[in-house]
C-alpha cells in the first residue's frame, strides 16, 4: 500500500457520497468535494463548494413557529464539464458500460486522479484521465485537467462546460424540510471568446462571488481547431466546444476557474478580478508545479511517519491532508476558524464547536501564525459573547455552542429525530464547557509559542471576560457551601435535564465545573505575573477590583465536583441515581446504538432516565490533564483526589458509553494509553478508522469529522511520545504502543524548529533552526538547554542523553 495515495478502484453508487467527502480538494479559502464532474447532484452524487466563513441564515416555518438556521453556504459549481460523441447521450457514470475504474487522492501533491474506461450504448470505448487541483500556491483558482482517448472510434465530440448557480444546500436529508436556497445570481456573461462569469449573492449576508471560467481543447501542446458556442439559463453559464477526434489519439481538456468573494482584500470588485485573473493564468502544468512545490513545504512542516505501517500512516496522513485543506497558510488573516465537519459537507451547518479543543494542537505545534489567526476568530466574537452572557442575565463573555458569522448562538431549537420523524427540542446549546475550551486552547497556544502581544492585546481579554461569565453565573449552595453551576449540559449531550422534569439543564456537570474552576485559577494567576503597574491597568479596562479577584479565587477553590463515593467523579449532580440501562438487550435489538438518544425517543422513552453516555464528558478531564495537574487542581478545590482512583473512573465510564460521538474513541485511546496499551492501540486505530470506514452511522458523506482527524494525529504526537509543556520546558516522555514502530515528525516549539525520532529503544531530537535564544526540553526529570544545530539522543531505559 502507498501511504500517500487514498484508491478507489470500483465504481459503486452506494458508495459515492462517502467517496465524494474523503476525495474533497481545499486549500484553506475554499473547497470542492470530490464529484465527478460529469455529476449532477442527485441521489447519488453531491457536487458542493464551500467558502471559508461564507455563512447565511434563513428562516422556516417548523412546527408553527419560526426557526431561523445559519449554513455554510453552497457556493456556485465550477466543476461541470462532460462530452458526447457525435449525437450520442453526454457522458455520466450511471449511463455508461464501465470497463475499467480508478478514482484516487495523492496526499503528497494535492490532486484527485481519475481513470474511467468505458462503453457507451453505440459499443464507442473511450478511456478518460483526470487531474483535478484547488490551488495551494493561489488560493482563488481551482482547475481541472481531462485527457480523452478514443479507442475504437473517431469522429465529432462536443465539450460541455459551465457554472451553475442554481445550487441549493442540499446536502444533509434530514435538513431538506428547511430552507435552502442562499443564492441569487446578479450577472453572467462572457468575458473573451474562452471566458464565461457569473456573479452571485447570498441573500441575508449578502457576500458576493464572482467566478469566471476558460475552457480550451489541445492536441499535443497546441491548440485543437474547434468551434464554439455559449449557452446561458436562468442560473448558469457555459459554452460547448466541438472539435474532431482521431482513434488512439490523445485530447486534453483544461477547465480553469478563478474565484473571488466581496470579503477578499485588494480588488475592485469580485467579478472584476476573478476576470483578471484568469486571463492570465498559464496552462494547467504550470499550476499543478507551483501547487505541488507549496504541498512539498507544507508536508514538510506537517507530516507525520510511521515507518513499516503503511495502512495505518496512510490513514493518519489522509487525516492531515484535510485538516490542512479546512485551515493552512491561505487562512491566515481570514475571519473564520474549524468547522466541525471540515469544509467538506453541510452537516451541523458548517458551525464551530467545541473541536477546536482537539484540533487547535496540531496547528499551535506546527504552524502557530495560523493557531494565532484562528483564536483571532473568537476575540472578533467577543462583543457578541458579552452580549449573549447579558441577556441571561451574566456578567463576561458567554460563548456560544454553535457559532457561525457573527458569533450568535446558532445552536437549534428543534431536532429531527430521523428515526421517529419527530422535531424534538433541542437543548444541546446549553453546553457552557465551550467558554473553557476557549481559555483552555488560548493557554495552550501561549505556553507553546510565548507569544506576548496576542496575550497582552488579545487572549488576556478573552480569558478575563469568560471567567467574569464563570463567576456570575454560580451560586453558593446554603447546605454544602460550595458553589454550584447550574442548567448546563455537558460534552456528553444524551443528558440534557432530568428525568421528568421540564426545566432544561443539569447541575454540577463535573468536566463543566473543573474546567470553570481551572479557567479562573490560570486567569489569576497571569495577573499575579504582572508588574504592579500592569495589574493596575488590567483591573481598569477589564472593570474589575481587588475584591472582585478575592471571589473569583473563593468560587475557584470551592466550585463543587460531584463524587459518587469509592473515588468516582459523578457526571453531574443525581447522576448516580439513573436506572442502569439494558445494554445487551438493545445491542441485541439494534445493533449499532451509538444515537441511542433517537432509538429511545423513537420508542417513546427518554434517554435522560438511565446512566447511558453518547461520550464520557468526565474521562476528559483525564485527556485534557496529566495526573500531576488532575491532583494540583483538585487539592485546590479542597478534594483530596487519589491517582488511583483514574483507573476506577476511566473503566466506570467507558462500560456506559455508546460511542456515539466520533470524538469518543479519540479520548478513550487517549485515557488507555498508559492503563492498557492493547486497548488503546485498537481504540485508535477504530478513531483512524472513523471516516475512511464510514463507521458514524453512514455520516461521512455529510461531512468529515475533523475534530477526530485532528485527535488521531494528537495521540501519536503528544500522547504516544509523551509530549507536554510544563513551566517553559518542553518533556518528553515516550510509551510506544509495541503494534507501532519508528515516528518521525516535526513540531515548532517557541521559535524553535525541532525533528522528532522516536521507536522502542531511542528518542532522537534535533534543533534544526532557532529563530530566538536557547530553549529547554525535559526528559526523565531532567531539563537541557539547546540551541541551533543542537541534537540529542535519549536511550527510554537509561537516564542521561547523548549529546552531539
Amino acid at each position: 500500500m502507498d501511504s500517500w495515495k487514498l484508491t478507489y478502484c470500483e465504481w459503486k453508487q452506494e458508495k459515492a457520497g462517502h467517496q465524494e467527502a474523503l476525495c474533497t480538494l481545499g486549500n484553506g479559502y475554499m473547497a470542492v468535494r470530490g464529484t465527478g464532474p460529469e455529476a449532477k447532484s442527485d441521489s447519488i452524487h453531491y457536487p458542493g463548494v464551500y467558502l471559508a466563513g461564507g455563512y447565511n441564515k434563513l428562516e422556516t416555518e417548523v412546527e408553527s413557529r419560526m426557526v431561523e438556521n445559519e449554513d455554510l453556504v453552497n457556493w456556485p459549481n465550477w466543476l461541470p464539464l462532460t462530452f458526447k460523441v457525435e449525437d450520442g447521450e453526454w457522458f455520466e457514470l450511471g449511463t455508461v458500460n464501465i470497463l475499467e475504474f480508478k478514482k484516487e487522492i495523492s496526499m503528497q501533491d494535492g490532486f484527485l486522479y481519475r481513470r474511467i474506461e468505458f462503453e457507451d450504448k453505440e459499443k464507442r470505448r473511450t478511456r478518460l484521465e483526470e487531474r483535478r487541483i484547488l490551488s495551494m500556491e493561489n488560493k482563488h483558482v481551482g482547475a481541472i485537467e481531462w485527457k480523452i482517448t478514443p479507442l475504437n472510434w473517431e469522429g465529432e465530440v462536443t465539450l460541455k462546460s459551465f457554472l451553475d448557480g442554481g445550487v441549493r444546500n442540499e446536502g444533509v436529508e434530514r435538513y431538506k424540510k428547511l430552507n435552502s436556497l442562499h443564492l441569487e445570481v446578479r450577472k453572467k456573461g462572457v468575458a473573451q471568446e474562452n471566458i464565461v462569469y457569473l456573479e452571485c449573492q447570498t441573500n441575508q449576508s449578502e457576500i458576493v462571488m464572482g467566478q469566471a471560467s476558460k475552457v480550451d481543447v489541445y492536441e499535443n501542446r497546441l491548440l485543437c481547431s474547434h468551434s464554439r458556442i455559449t449557452f446561458q439559463q436562468e442560473k448558469l453559464i457555459g459554452q460547448e466546444v466541438r472539435f474532431k477526434c482521431s482513434r488512439l489519439k490523445t485530447y486534453t481538456v483544461e477547465k480553469v476557474c478563478v474565484f473571488y468573494t466581496s470579503k477578499d482584500h485588494a480588488i475592485s470588485s469580485p467579478i472584476d478580478a476573478a476576470n483578471k485573473l484568469v486571463r492570465r493564468l498559464p496552462r494547467f502544468s504550470a499550476l499543478f508545479a507551483k501547487h505541488q512545490l507549496k504541498w512539498k513545504e507544507l508536508w514538510f512542516q506537517f507530516d507525520l511517519s510511521m515507518q513499516s505501517m503503511s495502512a495505518e500512516n496512510m490513514a493518519l496522513r489522509l487525516h492531515i491532508f484535510h485538516l490542512l485543506q479546512t485551515a493552512c497558510h491561505n487562512t491566515i488573516g481570514l475571519d473564520t476558524s474549524v468547522p466541525a465537519r471540515g469544509l467538506h459537507g453541510e452537516a451541523y451547518r458548517g458551525h464551530i464547536f467545541w473541536d477546536e479543543l482537539f484540533i487547535f494542537p496540531f496547528y499551535y505545534l506546527r504552524m502557530p501564525e495560523l493557531s494565532r489567526s484562528l483564536l483571532m476568530y473568537r476575540y472578533r466574537r467577543l462583543s457578541e459573547a458579552k452580549q449573549l452572557a447579558k441577556e441571561e442575565g451574566y456578567e463576561g463573555a458567554m460563548y456560544p455552542w454553535q457559532s457561525g458569522s457573527d458569533g450568535s448562538e446558532e445552536g437549534q431549537k428543534l431536532h429531527l429525530n430521523p428515526n421517529s420523524g419527530n422535531w424534538v427540542p433541542d437543548n444541546t446549546s446549553l453546553q457552557r464547557h465551550i467558554n473553557g475550551a476557549i481559555v483552555y486552547n488560548v493557554v495552550k497556544y501561549y505556553e507553546a509559542t510565548h507569544d506576548h502581544e496576542f496575550m497582552h492585546y488579545y487572549g488576556v481579554e478573552i480569558i478575563f471576560e469568560i471567567c467574569k461569565f464563570w463567576v456570575s453565573a454560580v451560586r453558593l449552595c446554603s447546605e454544602s457551601k460550595k458553589y454550584e453551576l447550574c442548567h448546563i449540559v455537558g460534552p456528553d449531550e444524551f443528558h440534557t435535564k432530568y428525568p421528568d422534569k421540564d426545566e432544561a439543564g443539569l447541575h454540577n456537570n463535573a468536566y463543566t465545573n473543573f474546567l470553570a474552576s481551572w479557567s479562573i485559577k490560570k486567569a489569576l494567576s497571569f495577573f499575579e505575573a504582572q508588574s504592579e503597574t500592569k495589574q493596575g491597568e488590567l483591573l481598569e479596562e477589564l472593570d474589575l477590583t481587588h475584591d472582585d479577584l478575592s471571589l473569583w479565587e473563593r468560587v475557584a477553590s470551592n466550585l463543587l465536583i460531584p463524587f459518587q463515593g469509592e473515588g468516582i467523579i459523578s457526571q453531574f449532580s443525581g447522576y448516580e441515581d439513573l436506572e442502569d440501562f439494558p445494554f445487551e438487550k438493545y445491542i441485541r435489538k439494534y445493533g449499532n446504538i451509538q444515537r441511542l438518544d433517537r432509538i429511545l425517543e423513537a420508542e417513546g422513552d427518554d434517554i435522560n432516565k438511565y446512566k447511558v453516555n453518547k461520550q464520557a464528558d468526565v474521562l476528559m478531564l483525564f485527556y485534557l490533564f496529566s495526573a500531576e495537574e488532575l491532583n494540583e487542581q483538585f487539592s485546590y478545590m479542597g478534594y483530596d483526589f487519589k491517582s488511583e482512583w483514574i483507573p476506577k473512573n476511566i473503566h466506570y465510564y467507558l462500560e456506559q458509553t455508546t460511542n456515539g460521538s466520533s470524538l469518543s474513541r479519540v479520548a478513550h485511546s487517549w485515557v488507555m494509553a498508559r492503563l492498557d496499551r492493547v486497548k488503546s492501540w485498537r481504540l485508535f486505530q477504530e478513531a483512524l478508522a472513523s471516516d475512511l470506514m464510514d463507521t458514524q452511522g453512514g455520516t461521512t458523506s455529510e461531512g468529515i469529522h475533523l475534530g477526530a482527524m485532528a485527535g488521531t494525529v494528537d495521540i501519536v504526537q503528544r500522547c504516544f511520545v509523551g509530549i507536554e509543556i510544563r513551566r517553559y520546558v518542553l518533556w518528553f516522555n515516550p510509551l510506544l504502543p509495541k503494534e507501532l514502530g519508528t515516528l518521525i515528525f516535526r513540531i515548532r516549539y517557541r521559535g524553535h524548529m525541532l525533528k522528532v525520532k522516536v521507536d522502542h529503544q531511542c528518542l532522537w531530537v534535533e534543533v534544526e533552526r532557532s529563530w530566538i535564544g536557547n530553549g529547554k526540553i525535559g526528559f526523565q526529570d531532567q531539563v537541557y538547554e539547546f540551541r541551533q544545530g543542537d541534537s540529542f539522543e535519549f536511550g527510554l531505559c537509561a537516564q542521561r542523553p547523548v549529546m552531539h
